[in-house]
């Protein structure tokens, strides 16, 4: 397809930008492509409902602040995937400042049954992923793009930065495997799961939600570790990871929509607390409960 081939052509103009000047001008670069984005109203409009949905309490300045401080921070992003691979193995300090919580990652090492790491598209989420891959293996569930091209070349450099790519529309099997070994499987969760998923309470409305986390950590019995990143005044990082969520008991699908619930609480309070951290462009809320 033409506009396949013309997405494509972008990723490669803009990983050539980035590579041609250092790492704080390709932000600064990024912030102005953001800004771009945002005057061209590009999915603009999907942001500002979810926004004024999510936070009616607001007024319109308070909205659009948040949104263009979001739009900025995406063009930083897209700025930093082509040197993926750079931010996650350079010397702790560079462009990460720092990682807290890993214990309970390695107390779930511990316990030999792997870890699922369930995050949002909150910030740099690659970049969390990638830089566990110098503390131990890690995978990240990904889903196929439609654009094979950038689907290759955004996969190349998770695998570049040390992160096996499993896709989540074939390699379910793959997941099971990889907790088998005690690896680090990394998750998003975040998006509209139609009618496959439960509704749990997010941001004040009903969301549809997928069940996998939820299912393959019940039963695999492996830890579910959220976490996420920012974005620091001076252009680094900071990654977080919190406690091991507690496995509910009970019937089988009373468990998996508690645990479900529970994952999608702790993102909710990443999300009220950074809210220009979250990405507002998708539609979250697309699926309606049944009546």
């Amino acid at each position: 397809m033409k506009m396949h081939r013309f997405e494509a052509l972008i990723v490669q103009a803009i990983s050539a930008a980035s590579r041609s000047m250092p790492w704080k001008a390709s932000l600064a670069f990024g912030a102005r492509v953001g800004d771009g984005a945002w005057h061209l109203g590009m999915r603009r409009a999907i942001a500002e409902d979810n926004v004024r949905r999510a936070f009616p309490d607001w007024d319109d300045a308070a909205r659009m602040s948040t949104l263009r401080k979001l739009y900025h921070e995406l063009g930083r992003i897209a700025m930093e995937y082509p040197r993926l691979p750079e931010l996650a193995r350079a010397e702790p300090g560079r462009f990460v400042a720092s990682i807290t919580g890993l214990e309970h990652l390695f107390a779930a090492r511990e316990r030999g049954r792997g870890a699922l790491i369930v995050a949002g598209h909150c910030g740099n989420f690659d970049l969390c992923g990638a830089s566990l891959a110098r503390h131990h293996p890690v995978d990240a569930v990904v889903r196929p793009m439609s654009n094979a091209r950038v689907d290759a070349w955004l996969n190349g450099r998770r695998e570049q930065a040390g992160v096996r790519v499993l896709r989540a529309d074939r390699q379910i099997r793959d997941v099971y495997d990889a907790l088998r070994k005690n690896r680090w499987v990394c998750m998003l969760a975040d998006q509209d799961a139609r009618r496959d998923g439960v509704f749990v309470p997010f941001l004040g409305r009903p969301a549809s939600t997928a069940t996998g986390p939820a299912r393959v950590a019940l039963a695999t019995g492996a830890a579910v570790v959220t976490g996420g990143n920012i974005r620091l005044p001076d252009g680094r990082h900071a990654i977080e990871f919190e406690p091991a969520i507690e496995h509910p008991e009970g019937p089988k699908e009373a468990a998996v929509y508690e645990l479900t619930r529970r994952h999608v609480e702790r993102l909710e309070a990443r999300v009220r607390r950074d809210p220009w951290n979250w990405f507002w462009l998708h539609r979250r809320w697309k699926t309606a409960p049944p009546a």
